[in-house]
């Protein structure tokens, strides 16, 4: 997969993917506003560019109580994400070069209050988005919230891939905050708050790879 290549559908504001980004937007700008006064954490896993975040982000009354920290393996997008939130004085931010699925790569940042996994269930095996979601639970702190997206199954109209991701959430005490799918579309968002309480972090493991 050429991420570079994919990422110039941003440019077309019709496109799927920038009516994704919009409803991903929409769910954490909701959830800053009602994020309460105190500090708060934030993971966002393969997060190329950042652009899902840091607009929102930018100019926000609750970002200067943010820190965040974006792991994403392509130097070119995590240089662009710096670049970002630099420009938009976002200093509680710091973008990772690093394996997303790797636990050690949100060691001193979690129990974190937001998880991003936006890009992420695509690309992986259903064993491996079964594994992210436990793992959620190392990486949540209680009452957390996680933004999710998934596609449809391409060639498989008799699939709703969120059925079963719906199924995984709810078996690691996660609860249903909203979803997102439009039927014109073939992008969901879906957002859960987590009920349990955090596990702890198991260094060293690998939880999730790409599949293409």
């Amino acid at each position: 997969m050429d991420w570079h290549d994919w990422y110039r559908d941003y440019d077309d504001p019709g496109s799927d993917l920038s009516r994704r980004l919009r409803s991903v937007q929409a769910s954490l700008r909701a959830w800053l506003d009602r994020a309460g006064d105190g500090p708060l954490r934030i993971v966002s896993a393969c997060a190329g560019d950042g652009r899902d975040l840091l607009e929102v982000l930018a100019g926000h009354p609750a970002a200067p109580r943010v820190t965040a920290r974006l792991v994403e393996l392509d130097d070119a997008l995590a240089q662009r994400a710096e670049d970002v939130a630099s420009a938009a004085g976002l200093d509680g931010v710091e973008v990772v070069r690093g394996d997303a699925g790797r636990t050690d790569s949100y060691a001193g940042m979690v129990p974190a209050d937001l998880v991003l996994w936006c890009g992420v269930f695509g690309n992986l095996g259903d064993e491996d988005v079964r594994a992210t979601i436990r793992t959620t639970r190392q990486l949540a702190a209680p009452g957390a919230h996680v933004v999710w997206t998934r596609g449809t199954c391409r060639g498989r109209d008799d699939v709703e891939p969120t059925d079963a991701i719906g199924a995984w959430f709810t078996d690691a005490e996660f609860e249903l905050v909203s979803l997102d799918m439009p039927a014109d579309t073939t992008y969901r968002v879906g957002v859960h708050r987590y009920g349990g309480r955090t596990e702890p972090l198991d260094p060293g493991r690998t939880f999730f790879a790409f599949v293409r």
